[in-house]
């Protein structure tokens, strides 16, 4: 039977009962490409604009998944501008999105990545691949050059569980959209040279759950040390990195009594050992 696509008061208009593409963002550029983040224009501006900016986000595999986490901090040029900031948010079941860069475009940018996921979920009956996702976030960066060109860059990270391959993975972007597949672990923002230093000298592949994110948290805590624009632990205001955890199980938040007791077994190494723990000389 065919559709009625009349626009009728009181019903659905007609752009969301006729047949069309999987893709919600083609969708939205189709019916209202003005809400496309990209789609913007910016007023005439003089001079450099202070927006509050999200820093850094790490990622790392271990047997069986992979953890993503990010520090709390959004700063403004010199302040800092929030110190609680959510910068992991799950994308589907199997995957989650950390974002460095332009925090108000950022995180529109992961809310439309979830929708886009879930509109092809429900239109084709299957998810994606982690692939397909992965590709899918490459376009939505992509559409945003215009804006990163005039300072307005979003640079995530993107994590999850193949179900496929039965593994965690891990991929990079640059402000062009441009997609790198990561082995071991990666990092991105102000401080992902501290932090990805950090983990090159303290990741091994046969680490649990647990002892990687004690590792993404030591990690975490040298770009804190190094980079004005990160923040470490919190004990005092009691604000601690977002870790999260992607396995065949799906998405998992680790609590904050357990981040909290990681995080704590870290500033107590550091009161011995300021410079964190030392790798093994071969």
């Amino acid at each position: 039977m065919e559709a009625n696509t009349r626009s009728t008061t009181g019903r659905l208009p007609a752009a969301f009962l006729t047949p069309g593409s999987s893709s919600f963002l083609d969708f939205l550029g189709e019916h209202s490409p003005e809400l496309l983040p990209g789609n913007r224009t910016l007023p005439p501006l003089k001079g450099a604009v202070e927006l509050p900016h999200g820093t850094t986000i790490v990622a790392a595999a271990f047997d069986g998944g992979v953890i993503l986490a990010g520090d709390r901090r959004a700063t403004m040029g010199n302040l800092i501008a929030q110190r609680d900031i959510e910068k992991v948010f799950p994308a589907d079941e199997y995957s989650a999105v950390g974002i460095a860069g332009t925090a108000g475009l950022a995180v529109e940018m992961v809310k439309l990545f979830q929708l886009e996921l879930e509109h092809y979920e429900k239109i084709e009956g299957a998810t994606l691949s982690l692939e397909g996702k992965a590709n899918r976030l490459s376009t939505m960066i992509r559409s945003n050059l215009g804006m990163a060109l005039q300072g307005l860059a979003v640079v995530p990270l993107f994590a999850g569980y193949d179900t496929d391959r039965e593994k965690g993975r891990i991929f990079s972007y640059d402000v062009t959209g441009g997609r790198s597949e990561e082995i071991g672990f990666a990092a991105t923002g102000s401080g992902s040279v501290f932090a990805r230093g950090a983990l090159k000298k303290l990741y091994r592949s046969d680490l649990t759950e647990r002892q990687l994110a004690t590792a993404v948290i030591q990690a975490l805590y040298d770009a804190a040390d190094d980079d004005s624009a990160t923040g470490g632990p919190d004990l005092s205001r009691r604000i601690y990195p977002i870790i999260t955890s992607i396995t065949d199980e799906g998405f998992r938040r680790l609590g904050e009594d357990e981040v909290a007791e990681i995080a704590r077994t870290v500033i107590d190494g550091r009161l011995a050992q300021p410079d964190g723990p030392r790798a093994e000389v071969l």
